[in-house]
């Protein structure tokens, strides 16, 4: 029986959602990039501007719960001893913090302290996957794919920070591995608000070279009017 989709306007042309084959991705809400003292604040950005993501999301996330799809949630981070962070990012540039340098919410980007996890607002329910990531995308040296395979999903709503590195990342995986990603632009952002339009800009051109583009409000419509 063919599944019964239902068309969300989106960039750069409807998006047909099929609930019973999509989860929700919600990539690095967590307090190190969205709250004071972490990475994000240590490179000299303004931590509150992701943080009008946050209201959008949450509402999507009850929904998604409710509907009664997988919620899979990322953080990227780093084992204690950081033998899984290269030189070519731990050296990088000149922050005021490096990743692993003690900071008001623990060892900056490093498993297991505070500022690695996710925001209160956002934070994962009982036999929610997380997936620990060492780098930008969500599928590099983590079992993502084989999670997703194992529950039938095919269509990734994409969620999280930031547009242009760890989401972006994520959707050319997830397109490279034969994924359909719709990428909900108010429930993704930046530090850099040129970043984020043309971060978006990308994903929906030459026909959705890496996927869609939708507003929360015309995803939340779409699964409320989708057959049960």
């Amino acid at each position: 029986m063919t599944p019964q989709r239902t068309a969300i306007p989106a960039a750069p042309a409807p998006f047909l959602l099929d609930p019973a084959s999509a989860a929700l991705v919600v990539i690095d809400m967590q307090r190190d990039f969205l709250e004071p003292g972490g990475f994000g604040a240590s490179l000299g950005n303004d931590v509150g501007v992701l943080r009008r993501t946050i209201a959008p999301l949450r509402r999507v996330l009850e929904a998604t719960r409710a509907a009664g799809r997988p919620v899979i949630h990322t953080r990227e981070g780093h084992l204690p001893d950081l033998s899984d962070c290269p030189p070519s990012k731990l050296n990088r540039g000149a922050p005021s913090a490096r990743i692993g340098d003690p900071g008001p919410n623990g060892r900056i980007l490093i498993r297991g302290e505070y500022g690695h996890d996710i925001i209160d607002e956002l934070a994962p329910l009982p036999g929610e996957p997380v997936i620990d990531k060492p780098g930008k995308g969500a599928f590099y040296g983590t079992d993502l794919g084989a999670l997703l395979a194992e529950e039938g999903v095919t269509q990734l709503i994409v969620t999280g920070v930031t547009t242009e590195v760890c989401v972006h990342t994520t959707v050319r995986e997830a397109n490279d591995r034969g994924f359909e990603c719709l990428v909900l632009s108010d429930c993704v952002g930046s530090y850099f608000p040129e970043f984020h339009r043309v971060g978006l800009a990308m994903i929906a051109a030459q026909g959705g070279i890496f996927g869609w583009t939708a507003t929360s409000s015309d995803y939340l419509a779409a699964l409320d009017a989708s057959p049960a």
